[in-house]
């Protein structure tokens, strides 16, 4: 069965204000996800790529491009279901807001049992994303063979739901699990179970450096939308 590889889009306008953007329009690459982007095509050189995948959002799109540019023929197909949470009445707010709802303390201690307001559970979020890596590893592997590779540009909250279903971990524990922008994870899927090979994957050590911002509460908190990453 195929290789997965997952890309989170490159941080973006919305990280930085710190904003959940979720689905709305216009959220962009800023110049450091630009930049970041632009680095992705030697990072994946050695990778022989059937296919990427990607979000339909601006910001999924717009880290691939470089990729796209760097490898002509490069098939493109856009999935809906890897889309980034909706998170309804929630998107477009800042998330310093959002920590006084009582329903953050739900997602980050209990999201099998969050929904958002007028948007999705983060189980319908998780079931939706499995759904399209089951239907596209069967379509890599009947048009390329079981050794095929292939990319899917997504979000951080679905590439964290689709690591926690590769490792058989309760959607509950999903926000153990760190995925920064343009960060690479790797799954490898067999008959009998995935293998999860690369996690969060983005080369720089920096992010791993203690942050005086990030104490106390604060870094126990997961960041909900993937963050914003290393400054």
């Amino acid at each position: 069965m195929p290789t997965l590889i997952l890309v989170r889009h490159g941080r973006s306008t919305a990280n930085t204000a710190g904003v959940l953007a979720g689905w709305t329009p216009g959220v962009a690459l800023d110049e450091r996800g630009a930049a970041q982007a632009a680095a992705l095509p030697a990072r994946l050189a050695q990778l022989p790529l059937a296919a990427a995948v990607t979000s339909p959002l601006q910001r999924c799109q717009e880290t691939l491009a470089p990729l796209l540019e760097a490898r002509p023929g490069l098939p493109l197909h856009a999935e809906e279901r890897i889309g980034e949470c909706h998170y309804g009445q929630w998107s477009g707010r800042k998330l310093k807001e959002l920590s006084d709802e009582p329903l953050m303390e739900v997602v980050q201690r209990h999201p099998s049992a969050a929904a958002f307001p007028g948007g999705e559970s983060i189980r319908a979020m998780q079931a939706r994303a499995v759904d399209a890596v089951h239907d596209w590893n069967a379509r890599m592997e009947s048009a390329h063979g079981a050794d095929a590779v292939y990319l899917m540009c997504s979000h951080g909250d679905i590439i964290k739901s689709l690591v926690a279903d590769a490792l058989g971990l309760h959607l509950d524990l999903f926000q153990r699990v760190s995925v920064e922008p343009c960060s690479v994870t790797a799954i490898r899927y067999t008959p009998l179970r995935p293998f999860l090979v690369r996690l969060g994957d983005t080369g720089d050590f920096g992010s791993l450096v203690p942050r005086e911002e990030l104490s106390g509460g604060q870094a126990a908190e997961a960041a909900v939308g993937g963050g914003a990453g290393a400054p």
